[in-house]
């Protein structure tokens, strides 16, 4: 489902590559997480899958297509949350979503059901006819959620989804991503919650240096750390030696 070939990203005032030589491969049904300490390249990396930013070289492939060739319908097939929730301040949330829906081309019938379904499970409901610059930060952060949602994509592509909600709203968007997984759909996300990704993912990359240090199963990683029945929390540690960057 999504695919990325020797992806490397430098900077004109860098020296040294923020991701370099980067392959990854992210299967259909599949739960991948992907961790590493604060600069070692993961936003960089998610901006580079989306679009935000350009790979200095390397391709992206999203469902088979190459980013540089189709970029629109690349786009068409991920709904992505970024690492922070910053969105126009003076649309209602409601509003917003119907933005979102008209960009993606959804349906009144299926955008309402799903704004109806996303804002009572992430409990903003009563809060669709407020501007958004009333909201909170975990407010913000679950519009973002259902406007990343409203057109059902096949990628979900998130990026510290977790941070500002509350526990329900985490438990409810982690059972939400289990189930798009069950039906052949794909999860990518970025999390600092060793926890939340040692018991929902499939397979895990921990990303050091802008290289990745290990992927595989949490099995695997053991294996890979030579670490036993340690945690992840403890792999990690193993693996990147404690020090971010």
């Amino acid at each position: 489902m999504l695919e990325l070939r020797n992806i490397t990203k430098c900077y004109d005032k860098r020296k040294t590559a923020a991701v370099s030589d980067l392959n990854l491969k992210v299967n259909k049904g599949e739960i991948f997480g992907f961790i590493g300490p604060n600069g070692a390249g993961k936003t960089t990396t998610i901006k580079m899958i989306t679009d935000i930013i350009k790979p200095t070289a390397g391709d992206i492939l999203i469902d088979g297509v190459n980013m540089r060739d189709d970029p629109i319908k690349c786009k068409q097939s991920f709904g992505y949350v970024p690492d922070n929730p910053d969105v126009y301040e003076k649309l209602t949330a409601r509003e917003y979503l119907e933005f979102m829906g008209d960009i993606y081309a959804v349906p009144a019938k299926e955008r309402q059901a799903r704004i109806q379904k996303y804002s009572a499970m992430f409990d903003i409901s009563n809060a669709l006819n407020d501007q958004i610059k009333s909201f909170s930060h975990g407010m913000r952060q679950k519009l973002v959620l259902t406007g990343a949602l409203i057109h059902n994509p096949k990628l979900w592509i998130l990026d510290e989804p977790m941070v500002g909600l509350d526990p329900m709203s985490a438990h409810c968007l982690k059972e939400e991503m289990k189930d798009h997984c069950k039906q052949g759909n794909t999860v990518f996300f970025s999390t600092h919650v060793l926890e939340v990704a040692e018991k929902l993912c499939d397979r895990i990359a921990i990303i050091s240096k802008g290289v990745i240090a290990a992927i595989g199963t949490v099995e695997e990683l053991k294996e890979q750390a030579k670490s036993g029945d340690s945690t992840l929390e403890d792999i990690f540690i193993n693996i990147v030696g404690g020090s971010g960057e």
